[in-house]
């Protein structure tokens, strides 16, 4: 099962889902890990390529999988409380609106020297804004949004969590899985 159901994620979305969370927890690690390197590390330049690479493709499966949710049903809230399903709503579009800012935020830092963004050799991404101090005002902004979203992330695996071991239900399940549907008789 490709697409979604009403009661379950297709393999796409399952697909997407895994792949920009390790996209996310991996980009975090490896700016974690550049941010304490000098100048003459030997790794300055190739680990930040590498981060900005990974965030321009990133940003790409951040809209097939956006694109993909709009075209989607989504899957029923098994919990029944509407508070609960409001309140994963919201939490659900913050994670969206809080990586678009980081790829913006990204981007400006980036590009703040007017210098294009080159993703593996593959392509290039033009730079087209450029300021005084956009590098340093971005940064902080980049920095405070990654930390942001990881907490926003973490919140979201125990809601899982909650929903798999205290509710019993199938949300996780159904994140890892595709479940099949009953057929009715």
């Amino acid at each position: 099962m490709l697409r979604n159901t009403d009661s379950s994620y297709g393999w796409a979305a399952i697909a997407l889902h895994w792949l920009m969370a390790l996209a996310v927890f991996g980009l975090f690690g490896l700016g974690l890990y550049m941010v304490d390197l000098t100048y003459y590390d030997p790794w300055y330049r190739d680990s930040l390529a590498l981060h900005k690479s990974i965030g321009v493709l990133l940003a790409l499966v951040w809209t097939l999988r956006l694109l993909w949710r709009l075209l989607n049903p989504t899957p029923r809230d098994l919990s029944g409380s509407r508070v609960q399903a409001l309140g994963a709503h919201a939490a659900h579009v913050l994670l969206y609106a809080m990586m678009l800012a980081l790829f913006v935020s990204g981007y400006l830092i980036s590009t703040a020297d007017g210098r294009a963004i080159e993703v593996f050799n593959w392509f290039s991404v033009p730079s087209t804004l450029t300021g005084d101090n956009q590098e340093d005002l971005a940064g902080m902004v980049h920095e405070w949004l990654a930390w942001g979203l990881i907490a926003l992330v973490a919140l979201h695996a125990l809601a899982a969590l909650k929903h798999h071991f205290v509710d019993r239900d199938a949300t996780l399940k159904r994140m890892i899985t595709v479940i099949k549907q009953e057929q009715k008789p």
